[in-house]
């Protein structure tokens, strides 16, 4: 089915509306089409450790059919009904993978970030009503067990514990030694603890219950920031099958060999990669538990899309800055298209990746709370670098502004909330909790993302900023409430604003500016340190704090940040300039309409336009000579 233009789009969607689509109706009939179809083919592939050589753990679409049965046997047989709540708290593995399907067939599975903090895992537990727990036994190097056993502490809702051993993974002589390095199991709770794999096996390999009768809520997804107790997303089958059939539509075939370092605990990995590739029958590669976050991912990463013949390349901004850094050391001549997702991409960046590897980078747009996938640039068409492409068939995207407080939509070109309505769109129950639905939606069907956009001619969407105020550091979501409620406990802070300052590897890292009360002394260092104790996430912590005078303030007293965020693109921008010692500095941030916040530069002697492009295309803001 073609997919290069907006044209592409509206003919998919006036062969039919997408109710009269024969897709499945549930996951179960999803993988068992895929099975009768595609049985013997390779469906996911596991490898614990990164060389290109090492042990490696392929299912075929048999294998984890019956392995998925057998889980999901499991899960019923520990009382989980289609109502009550699996957690999956594991990074990367192919019990991860079981767990969520198994977890979703059963009842409703929850992934939950294992790098969450125990209160906020906790949190989830509690609000999710979980009874069943799938983690980590106790392993070197990750304290995932340990911090799930104090979650499950405070979840008195928890009945059972299944654990997964990696060590299965290893081969001789390291499965050897790891019973001998390994932490003490943390137990200490109240629920039975058992062995994922061992009662796994006791179960029949095909599915002993019946299936559900139709479209349901089958998973919950966590969202809103890395600090703070997360608010969660309820995905229907309905939505989880449509990401699947956009991306085993439009994206990938059978043939496809592809490589996801993303954690399976986030939409992108699990709706995007795994669940299209399962429609398409495509072969998914996951790389150590940890992604791209595992010891030599990077430094093997070229030797691994060899291996396997890598045909897709899913990635984010991060791990392309992070691949820059090494040499394409390998044949990659099997690599279609790159897909990047999660945060903006620098332009800089995207030039450097095609210019090092051939390959052509794919920029979309999703979000928890649609299911995930909006719109993408089309792999066959034109790829407007900075843009987030054309919307996906049967998605619906508004640009909506409030005037009198009405919506009203906007015209071609001009920014707006981005709105969006499609089959992943759950309204009205986006949220498990009924209080965060309200206000989230124009005319009852539009999810208002939060982001800022606008919607060019040509029908491509353009995010120009973001109406809530989130930090997003490399992919993940930061409240900055949380950094500046550290900042205001202390005795000398009068006023507090925490922003992202641009950042080369991450897009953005936390910092904060404040205002002391009268007469205070505190100094940002005191002030950095307050923080390391205060602010529980690590990945929040600012990573730069300055004292100023006074705040920039609205009308009503409340801390004004775009000028926050004006003072830090041009405080890094020009240390940028001065490290590179270039003859160019920043003079001025300016507000612009349609490409937001944009860094106006001056030459100060003999510089060239593509030395300045080079150090400051890394970064996501855009620049432009001030002359």
């Amino acid at each position: 089915m073609g997919f290069a233009s907006i044209q592409d789009t509206i003919a998919i969607e006036n062969e039919m509306p997408w109710e009269a689509r024969d897709v499945p109706k549930t996951l179960y009939q999803l993988l068992t089409r895929t099975k009768d179809k595609h049985g013997s083919g390779n469906a996911v592939t596991f490898q614990l450790l990164s060389g290109p050589q090492d042990k490696a753990e392929t299912l075929s679409w048999s294998e984890l059919h019956a392995r998925t049965c057998q889980t999901a046997n499991m899960f019923r047989d520990l009382g989980v009904g289609e109502n009550d709540v699996v957690a999956c708290i594991l990074p990367n593995c192919n019990e991860t993978i079981l767990t969520i399907l198994g977890g979703a067939i059963a009842g409703i599975v929850n992934p939950i970030n294992p790098l969450l903090e125990p209160e906020q895992i906790g949190a989830i537990l509690r609000e999710t009503k979980a009874k069943v727990v799938v983690t980590l036994k106790a392993f070197p190097k990750t304290d995932v067990a340990q911090k799930t056993a104090e979650a499950v502490r405070h979840a008195p809702g928890v009945h059972t514990v299944l654990e997964v051993d990696l060590n299965r993974y290893l081969t001789f002589p390291k499965n050897m030694i790891v019973p001998l390095v390994r932490p003490k199991n943390p137990g200490n709770h109240h629920a039975d603890v058992k062995d994922f794999n061992k009662e796994m096996r006791k179960y029949p390999r095909e599915l002993s219950f019946a299936d559900s009768a139709g479209d349901r809520v089958a998973a919950y997804f966590h969202t809103g920031g890395t600090t703070g107790m997360p608010k969660v997303a309820q995905h229907r089958y309905s939505g989880i099958v449509y990401n699947g059939w956009l991306g085993g539509t439009l994206l990938y075939t059978p043939e496809d060999n592809i490589i996801c370092p993303l954690p399976m605990f986030h939409v992108f990995a699990c709706h995007v990669i795994l669940m299209a590739a399962i429609t398409a029958g495509s072969h998914v590669v996951f790389p150590t538990p940890a992604g791209y976050r595992g010891d030599g991912v990077f430094d093997n990463f070229w030797k691994l899309i060899e291996r396997w013949k890598i045909t897709f390349i899913i990635t984010v901004p991060t791990a392309i800055s992070a691949l820059m850094q090494r040499p394409v050391d390998a044949d990659v001549s099997s690599v279609k298209t790159s897909f990047s997702g999660s945060a903006p991409l620098p332009q800089e960046l995207f030039k450097r990746f095609e210019a090092a590897s051939n390959v052509t980078i794919v920029e979309g747009y999703g979000l928890t709370e649609a299911t995930c996938l909006v719109s993408v640039n089309p792999v066959d068409g034109e790829k407007k670098i900075g843009s987030v492409g054309i919307r996906f068939p049967y998605t619906d995207v508004r640009i909506i502004k409030q005037v009198n407080g009405e919506p009203v939509e906007c015209a071609t070109d001009e920014v707006g909330e981005i709105c969006v309505s499609n089959p992943g769109v759950n309204a009205p129950n986006t949220y498990t909790e009924e209080d965060k639905n309200r206000d989230l939606y124009h005319y009852g069907k539009y999810l208002r993302t939060g982001d800022l956009g606008r919607i060019d001619p040509d029908n491509y969407l353009w995010i120009t900023g973001r109406a809530k105020d989130l930090i997003i550091r490399g992919g993940h979501n930061i409240d900055p409430a949380e950094i500046e409620e550290a900042l205001l406990a202390h005795k000398d802070v009068a006023f507090a604003g925490a922003i992202g300052q641009p950042d080369v590897h991450a897009g953005e890292i936390p910092c904060a500016y404040v205002e002391l009360v009268a007469g205070a002394t505190a100094t940002a260092d005191e002030l950095l340190k307050h923080c390391k104790t205060h602010v529980h996430e690590r990945a929040a912590q600012p990573k730069y704090i300055e004292v100023l005078d006074e705040l920039p303030k609205t009308a009503v007293g409340k801390v004004f940040k775009p000028d926050l965020r004006k003072r830090a693109i041009t405080r890094i921008y020009n240390a940028a300039l001065d490290e590179a010692k270039l003859n160019a500095e920043v003079v001025a941030v300016i507000d612009d309409k349609k490409r937001g916040l944009v860094a106006r530069v001056k030459r100060t002697g003999v510089v060239h336009d593509d030395e300045v492009g080079h150090v400051l295309g890394a970064f996501t803001r855009p620049w432009e000579w001030a002359e």
